[in-house]
């Protein structure tokens, strides 16, 4: 079979490996879509995705849909066109039981966290346990249900934010998991979504998911402490300022943008008049359920998807889903 295996700092190949056997509990898919993430793009052009270095050749990947290939309990046909949860979780914690994605020791497809890396779903076949397979309901295209994942992870990070139901939410970065975000706000009940870019073009595309209003950042900046409920999307610490000026007494600031692994500069006094809370969130729990559903609700979250180009060119795949002046999510297709 043919899989994806970055080498390092741009160093991607589209090579040849063994078909991987399914053992006991799992069950081999054939890969159909398979979305470039903002830490793929940083295992493709450094090498690394923060502290997380590739050690040895790797396949990126962790955003999926695909059809079941062989399930050795016969409990999932050939065929049935499924996505994937990509998390196996480590041993529990007391105090965290419903919070499993939060237990040390778990892993991740597609991440060079651990040693040996967790190889991930950018090839034709991939072997994953049962228990972290979704089946796909009927209507859900294969391409749509590439974006469960990460639509999962901005379902949960509206959920750390809490009731925003009729409250208005400002939304900071319109890259593809800011624009999910447009799109979670909205199922959730927020009155009034704002979302706010460095690019024009990331901003169209809100306005199309659902955003009440749009600006450029670089012309315009939104009252202090004006918004009860903000989302930094972008990953930017200079946009996590912004979000600390802009959340209203009493608000919620959520940080959904991986930050840099390393000091930064972020005044946070404003947190302190305003009595406000910064609050973090890593990946999800069991929303990646709530993700598809959603996905079968609401067929327009499926415009995230702006390009789906062949595994086999890979570098310019990467280019484009660098480019967000070009797309927003970019799927590989295998």
């Amino acid at each position: 079979m043919k899989s994806l295996v970055i080498h390092g700092a741009e160093d991607i190949r589209y090579e040849d490996q063994p078909v991987p056997e399914p053992a006991e509990g799992q069950v081999r898919l054939r890969v159909k879509y398979v979305g470039i993430c903002g830490s793929d793009l940083h295992y493709y052009y450094l090498g690394r995705n923060g502290e997380n270095l590739v050690r040895e050749p790797f396949v990126p990947g962790h955003e999926l849909s695909a059809t079941v290939d062989l399930d050795p309990s016969g409990e999932l046909a050939p065929g049935t066109p499924v996505t994937v949860h990509p998390a196996r979780y480590g041993a529990p914690v007391e105090g965290l039981e419903e919070r499993p994605h939060l237990w040390p020791g778990g892993d991740y497809l597609g991440s060079a966290g651990v040693f040996p890396h967790r190889q991930g779903a950018a090839a034709e076949q991939l072997v994953v346990e049962r228990a972290m397979v979704r089946v796909l309901p009927e209507g859900l295209s294969l391409e749509t249900a590439a974006l469960a994942e990460p639509l999962a992870v901005s379902i949960h990070a509206v959920n750390i934010a809490g009731d925003v139901a009729g409250r208005p939410a400002l939304v900071l970065g319109a890259g593809p998991i800011g624009l999910l975000a447009v799109s979670a706000l909205h199922h959730a009940g927020t009155s009034e979504i704002v979302v706010g870019d460095v690019r024009p073009e990331p901003l169209e595309r809100a306005q199309a998911l659902g955003a009440t209003r749009t600006f450029l950042v670089t012309e315009e900046q939104v009252d202090p402490g004006s918004f009860p409920v903000v989302l930094e999307c972008s990953a930017a610490p200079v946009s996590l300022g912004s979000a600390v000026r802009a959340v209203a007494p009493g608000g919620i600031v959520v940080q959904v943008g991986i930050l840099p692994d390393a000091e930064i500069c972020v005044n946070l006094a404003p947190l302190l008049a305003k009595e406000a809370e910064l609050r973090g969130t890593f990946r999800f729990s069991t929303e990646i359920d709530d993700a598809i559903t959603l996905l079968v609700q609401d067929p327009t979250i499926g415009e995230v998807v702006t390009q789906v180009i062949p595994a086999a060119d890979a570098t310019e795949a990467f280019a484009t889903a660098r480019d967000a002046s070009r797309s927003a999510k970019v799927l590989l297709a295998l």
